[in-house]
């Protein structure tokens, strides 16, 4: 092979890495963060489709900024610290523009230092225990004042409950939501021994000493009530035994927080008729939204019987007013986009508006939904409107002075007593 031959394969090797560098400037990367294996797989893997189906949508539509999107999805496989090995991946190595991704928030707060340390940009889909502002995080989720401390009150003003028991996985947002569910129910008279907390791991099992435990709890004629706060496949065989001992609704209804029609679809619901659930969406409400959403749901998966829930419309809440922000932004640059989402409104699922707030959370209305047998949720209670997430709780002593403002502020926790900032801010 001549000089000449070497020299031409080899300008031709130099064009062609150009081209490949080319095509992907001209995309806009999204890391998608969620498990698809492990414990946590049952809720998350459906988000990660969720998401693949919203950013289908977008492509079709034309992309943003002239550009398409692409998705680059990982499997931090309910592994906590591999979920900041992974997001530091997908922003140093992928390059993604920004991270749809978590539910945990054992797994965020593990995402959390590495998105500051890069300025990457990450939208939060899942119900939380709050207590967290971050420039770099945007939290679509439910904060504990438009899910817990609403249940909560549904429960002691409309069914009359006075003895609770405050059931959890043994992690984070558990633990904090029920330190706030705690001062509040104490502030509202209930005595210590009217409150029963117990805790168990990730995945467990063996529930039968527990559910008798709840059982012994509830049988001192007060009513009693179980607030759930565990989380991902432990709550098939917690349902199941709830059946098998023969607890039911009337008897002590279980009003859960990570339970919805995913979770549900793995398991016989027939025993289970009469349950609660706190979300912000249910599949079942009746809008023009969410009859397009599940009509495109269904169409991307091939699959009519695949459901909808509370979290996919967090994604299709976030991933609108993403949308949005860079588009007004002209820009995917974190902090440009981040100055540009704040008032931004969308639509939800459920017929109104959602607005992203200047302490990075949202506004959402808060729905009580009562297991079907066909394992949906009718809709029994709701708020008159939208509720303002608050990323601070009224009832903990060391954040009821603690406000997130990253507009006026430009802090995501200033003590409004002592007028500083001590947290993070830019």
């Amino acid at each position: 092979m001549s000089f000449k031959t070497i020299s031409g394969l080899a300008a031709a090797a130099v064009l062609g890495l150009a081209s490949t560098a080319a095509m992907a400037a001209d995309t806009i990367k999204v890391g998608v963060l969620h498990s698809l294996s492990g414990t946590m797989a049952i809720s998350e893997t459906t988000l990660k489709d969720t998401m693949l189906m919203l950013i289908d949508e977008q492509n079709k539509k034309g992309g943003i900024l002239g550009k398409q999107l692409e998705a680059v999805v990982v499997d931090p496989a309910s592994n906590w610290p591999l979920f900041a090995e992974k997001t530091r991946e997908l922003i140093s190595k992928n390059k993604v523009d920004v991270i749809f991704g978590c539910w945990t928030s054992v797994s965020r707060k593990s995402v959390l230092p590495v998105i500051e340390e890069l300025n990457g940009l990450m939208f939060y889909p899942v119900q939380y225990e709050g207590e967290e502002s971050s420039k770099n995080v945007f939290y679509t989720g439910a904060a504990p004042n438009q899910q817990a401390i609403p249940a909560v009150d549904y429960l002691m003003n409309e069914i009359g409950v006075k003895r609770w028991v405050l059931a959890g996985t043994d992690y984070v947002y558990p633990r904090t939501t029920n330190k706030i569910l705690e001062a509040y129910l104490k502030a509202k008279g209930v005595a210590d021994k009217d409150i029963m907390i117990n805790y168990t791991p990730f995945g467990h099992s063996d529930w039968q000493s527990i559910v008798s435990d709840v059982k012994k709890f509830g049988s001192e004629g007060k009513k009693t009530a179980v607030v759930s706060t565990i989380n991902g496949d432990a709550n098939i065989p917690f349902y199941k035994e709830l059946g098998n001992q023969g607890v039911s609704s009337e008897d002590i209804p279980v009003i859960a927080f990570s339970v919805g029609e995913e979770e549900l679809s793995g398991i016989d619901t027939a025993p289970l008729v009469g349950h609660l659930a706190a979300w912000n969406y249910f599949m079942s409400v009746e809008s023009d939204e969410n009859e397009a959403f599940i009509d495109a749901w269904h169409k991307h998966t091939k699959d009519t019987k695949r459901v909808t829930n509370d979290p996919m419309e967090a994604h299709y809440i976030g991933f609108n007013m993403w949308v949005k922000a860079v588009e007004k932004a002209g820009s995917t640059d974190t902090d440009k986009v981040a100055d540009a989402i704040i008032g931004v409104e969308v639509p939800n699922l459920t017929g109104g508006t959602s607005t992203m707030l200047a302490n990075h959370h949202i506004t959402k209305p808060v729905l009580i939904g009562e297991i079907q047998d066909d394992g949906q949720f009718e809709v029994v209670w709701e708020t008159d409107g939208l509720i303002a997430g608050d990323a601070w709780s009224d009832f903990l002593p060391d954040s009821k002075d603690l406000k997130a403002d990253w507009v006026t502020l430009k802090c995501g926790n200033y003590n409004t007593k002592s007028k500083t900032c001590s947290g993070q801010n830019f």
